[in-house]
């Protein structure tokens, strides 16, 4: 995710051109949505794992085979250039009258949208619409499998081996909580209130969470 716009940034820190061309902006906007949503996707496949694992560890051999990892894999790569080319499309309809300033690190949607003469109503409305579900889905199959995992662990009669269960799972959680907050805090309100502030929002889900 964070190669998608990271290049960029080093190049503007070494040079004195802080430039960047409109089709280098859209190509970097399409490669930051495929890797952002690719991201959502495969931590939903990981909190499928860890459900099969812990819930069903008898049939995780069977469930999560070869052909359900590449099916999974294909299904978050597919959805993810299609959610991506969806959403650049739609900005490169729009009109912008002369060269702007994009307050975040780099071409993100919404700070794009800001610096657009032209109504972007459309954008906003496909961004919270099919932009919530491509986020929501995974996210609630998260919940899902995280809720069973929960049911699960409680039954687990030793103190012992609900740590051991709770163990497996923590360093997924803490990237899902770091993803989805920052997610929801930049994207999910108004245009008209995003600032400069969301860039340390940004900089969570883009840099810290791939590492």
């Amino acid at each position: 995710l964070h190669n998608s716009h990271n290049p960029q940034d080093v190049n503007e820190l070494l040079s004195d051109a802080k430039t960047i061309s409109y089709a280098e902006c859209l190509a970097q906007m399409y490669f930051f949505l495929l890797f952002g949503n690719m991201d959502s996707y495969l931590l939903a496949a990981m909190a499928i794992d860890r459900y099969v694992a812990i819930c069903n560890p008898f049939y995780y051999v069977t469930v999560m085979n070869h052909r359900c990892c590449m099916s999974l894999l294909v299904f978050s790569i597919a959805f993810s250039c299609l959610h991506s080319l969806l959403h650049v499309l739609l900005v490169n309809q729009l009109t912008f009258c002369a060269s702007n300033v994009i307050l975040p690190l780099f071409c993100d949607v919404n700070p794009v949208l800001k610096l657009a003469c032209s109504s972007t109503s459309v954008n906003e409305v496909v961004a919270k619409t099919e932009g919530i579900v491509s986020v929501m889905a995974p996210f609630a199959c998260i919940i899902i499998s995280y809720l069973r995992i929960l049911i699960a662990v409680f039954n687990i009669p030793s103190v012992a081996g609900k740590c051991k269960a709770f163990s497996t799972c923590s360093s997924h959680l803490t990237v899902v909580t770091l993803f989805y907050g920052s997610i929801g805090f930049v994207y999910f309100q108004p245009l008209s209130s995003y600032t400069a502030k969301d860039r340390i929002a940004t900089i969570i889900y883009t840099v810290l969470t791939p590492m």
